[in-house]
């Protein structure tokens, strides 16, 4: 997860507004595709750390991005990883990733409220990106 770079009320609500978002996020891939993978062997199981991206299938998270040299400007991109050391096939991976946008694109107008915000693929990447203001939190 993103740390902030300024110590601000608004920009640690705003942050926390996303942890909470993709800890639903990973709560979601976890009960859709926990079971088809195992665990890797150094993976606490689902649960088992106060932490989400600590431990179970999937890590889920954002950082920060400038956005120099790309189109979508500045926005968060999106980490989804899979601590497994089987081999996972890049469909499933492309599922997973539709999944995941398709989440967060859903949850984004509760999350953050009067702001136009979208996901959508940056290049190799898919990204939060628009009105990233801290003004409505």
């Amino acid at each position: 997860m993103v740390t902030p770079v300024v110590d601000h009320p608004k920009t640690r609500a705003w942050i926390q507004s996303l942890k909470n978002l993709f800890d639903e996020v990973d709560d979601y891939l976890e009960e859709t595709y926990g079971h088809l993978y195992p665990l890797h062997p150094a993976r606490p199981a689902r649960g088992e750390t106060a932490n989400k991206t600590q431990d179970g299938l999937f890590n889920v998270g954002a950082r920060f991005t400038p956005g120099y040299g790309s189109k979508k400007g500045r926005g968060y991109i999106l980490e989804i990883d899979m601590v497994t050391l089987a081999d996972v096939p890049e469909e499933t991976i492309e599922r997973i990733e539709d999944d995941v946008v398709r989440y967060v694109s859903s949850r984004l107008p509760e999350v953050f409220p009067h702001r136009d915000l979208e996901v959508t693929r940056d290049g190799p990447v898919f990204k939060i990106h628009g009105d990233l203001s801290l003004g409505h939190l």
